[in-house]
């Protein structure tokens, strides 16, 4: 299968995509070219393939902690398991790392509080919102794919090029 080039070198046109999908899987809806969202869709539905599979692959690791008293107290935490580890490995390596934003009118230590565990924000977002939201509709459903919807806005003003949005569904 021939892949679209956009007119860039490989590793200009790697950079696109990166940073669209970034941003598509951030904000959900971006305004791109039609040859650009046509190749983003391919590069976000096999991430979000990848997430889906594997975000239910959790381990449950007993850790032994000592307290301020000095007492030895056994947690419980939730790991990732291999698959689920795999996957966020190679998402990560897909997509930029963004930081989380201030909310308008958030205090400084609401919003620090609120960050405080959270390493990769995206990551958490694909893994805890956008999987399972669509493996519950690949079941419902009974198909998978087709988490993208392009819709096209017609043509650029200053050279004429073909616009679309790229949403996901």
């Amino acid at each position: 299968m021939k892949v679209k080039q956009l007119g860039r070198p490989t590793e200009e046109r790697l950079a696109i995509m990166r940073n669209q999908a970034t941003d598509l899987l951030w904000k959900g809806k971006i305004e791109t070219t039609l040859a650009r969202a046509k190749s983003l869709r391919s590069y976000v539905e096999k991430l979000l393939t990848l997430a889906i599979n594997s975000y239910e692959d959790v381990v449950t690791v007993q850790k032994n902690t000592v307290n301020a008293k000095g007492e030895k107290v056994t947690r419980e935490v939730m790991n990732d398991g291999p698959k689920k580890l795999n996957a966020r490995r190679k998402i990560m390596a897909k997509v930029y790392d963004v930081k989380e934003e201030r909310k308008p009118g958030e205090k400084k230590a609401d919003y620090i509080a609120r960050i405080d565990n959270i390493k990769h924000p995206l990551l958490e977002k694909i893994f805890n919102v956008l999987a399972p939201k669509y493996d519950a509709r690949a079941k419902e459903v009974g198909t998978k794919g087709g988490y993208t919807r392009i819709i096209k806005i017609g043509i650029r003003k200053g050279d004429n090029a073909e616009m679309a949005i790229i949403e996901l569904i």
